[in-house]
């Protein structure tokens, strides 16, 4: 497969998609259907979670009524094989908590035509 040429507006088009979804508390468990019943991989904090039966476990033991995300920065690279790997830079707030900088990568696979995410790796900027 070739590189997508259109590469960095899905990487926009994703990141804009994804955040709005996981930032309406009405909508938030729906971000799950961005992932793969069974090829979907995500590191959440260093906890690593295969599929999205675990992904959507994860996203419904959050604790936080609301979340919103400030993005900083969006840098997306085609893939060999037609997908898309975006790396995220922004702020997280939820609740009442002050805003915290984090990072999230995701890797885009092609499904038909369309994207799921098959990787997905989410930090927040903490240092002790």
């Amino acid at each position: 497969m070739a590189l997508n040429p259109n590469y960095e507006q899905i990487g926009k088009t994703f990141v804009q998609q994804y955040y709005a979804i996981m930032d309406d508390n009405n909508q938030r468990l729906n971000v799950a259907n961005f992932y793969s019943e069974t090829n979907s991989l995500m590191t959440f904090e260093g906890s690593q979670l295969m599929g999205r039966a675990k992904i959507l476990e994860k996203f419904q033991s959050l604790t936080f009524q609301k979340i919103q995300h400030l993005i900083t920065v969006i840098d997306s690279q085609p893939t060999f094989d037609g997908g898309v790997l975006v790396t995220v830079l922004g702020q997280l707030k939820t609740d009442d908590d002050p805003p915290h900088t984090f990072n999230q990568t995701f890797v885009l696979k092609p499904m038909g035509d369309t994207f799921f995410v098959e990787h997905d790796i989410f930090r927040l900027a903490l240092h002790a």
